[in-house]
């Protein structure tokens, strides 16, 4: 795969399964060079994404620095590094913070990638709590960046850009052509739209049965739900939010998982907005001596508003997002759909994965205004 004139090339590093890269292609870049350590991420982002042999480095970003002589060729003349560093010990979720988090130093080893490639824009998108080391942040940007680039930063609400749930992240946006930072985010401002709510993604998706027995993940059915299937979509406001004119008859990843029969009465009893205390499951209700402390286990999404924020935290159960008017927890295509991931991106690996990959993800959406408010100045 040749660049062609005109072209506006991409590298997107700590990738995930491309929510960010996805965005920035919507916009109109050319993703170019990829890196990401973990394997089955990588497989989702070559399954959406045509990238040339090569330009796609599994692994540590600090070793791919290490061989940052190896890729040179290839990473000439880029227009766009975009990209996620890990961000746990930022996180304000991370209740036992370790401030020396050895994974809050990747986003140095991005600054180091910025030096060696000197691309004419950056993006760096993160957690809203490392905000709270701002000052040491631009300390470091100017470390390693010098006087050539400006930048800044602001917390972004993607519900602002049309978004179905609650996610503020921190967004850095830099560039090295002279243009003010704040001329780039007043460009984002003016896409701001009203947000769909939960009934618009949910909409026409078929109904998912319990999924029993435990342990038998390979079994696939309709009525708890197929890896693909074939589908006529409901091609609503929301499916062209997503899928723009495209006609997709597939349906992917909206699968069940197994849960246990006390944990589906609870799905079914609770009405939608309720958590954890509320009356209807006091009698079935577990750690009901620290209730205070598990008010969130259980948490029925309410179809009328926009979901909270999906996270990576899916993999391990959904019993914070219940399904409003179903028994059971979201499907990782309804939680794909909640991060404006187009119906016709397919996550690879096992379920688990999926839900991580996709709770991991840059709302797709979000990373388009982004992409569309820099395309304004190349």
């Amino acid at each position: 795969m040749a660049t062609k004139k005109g072209q506006h090339l991409l590298v997107d590093l700590f990738a995930g399964c491309g929510g960010l890269s996805t965005g920035m292609e919507n916009a109109g870049f050319t993703p170019w060079f990829v890196n990401e350590i973990v394997p089955q991420y990588c497989d989702t982002y070559r399954a959406n994404h045509q990238l040339p042999d090569g330009h796609c480095y599994v692994g540590d970003i600090n070793e791919l620095n290490k061989s940052i002589q190896d890729y040179k060729a290839i990473l000439k003349d880029i227009d766009l590094v975009c990209g996620g560093p890990p961000c746990q010990g930022f996180s304000t979720a991370n209740r036992q913070r370790i401030i020396d988090d050895p994974r809050n130093g990747l986003y140095r080893a991005y600054l180091q990638f910025l030096q060696h490639i000197r691309p004419k824009f950056f993006v760096m998108e993160n957690v809203v709590g490392m905000a709270n080391k701002l000052t040491e942040i631009k300390e470091d940007f100017h470390k390693f960046l010098g006087d050539e680039y400006v930048f800044d930063a602001k917390v972004l609400e993607a519900k602002n850009y049309g978004v179905p749930q609650n996610r503020r992240r921190l967004i850095f946006i830099g560039n090295r052509m002279g243009v003010n930072p704040a001329d780039i985010f007043a460009e984002i401002e003016k896409q701001k739209r009203e947000p769909f709510v939960l009934r618009d993604v949910l909409d026409g998706l078929p109904p998912l049965s319990v999924k029993e027995p435990k342990g038998k993940a390979g079994i696939e059915n309709y009525e708890s739900g197929l890896t693909v299937r074939s589908f006529k979509y409901k091609r609503n406001a929301f499916y062209r939010f997503i899928n723009g004119d495209r006609v997709i008859t597939k349906l992917y990843n909206h699968k069940n998982r197994y849960n246990n029969p006390r944990d589906v009465e609870i799905f079914r009893r609770l009405p939608q907005g309720a958590d954890s205390t509320h009356e209807s499951i006091a009698d079935i209700m577990p750690y009901t001596r620290r209730k205070d402390i598990f008010k969130d286990k259980y948490y029925k999404l309410e179809e009328g508003k926009i979901c909270k924020t999906i996270t990576s935290h899916m993999k391990y159960d959904c019993n914070m997002y219940i399904h409003p008017w179903e028994a059971r927890g979201l499907s990782p295509r309804e939680a794909a759909r909640i991060q404006t991931f187009p119906d016709d991106y397919v996550f690879q690996g096992a379920q688990n994965s999926w839900y991580a990959q996709i709770g991991n993800a840059v709302p797709v959406k979000l990373a388009e205004v982004i992409g569309k408010a820099i395309m304004k100045f190349l």
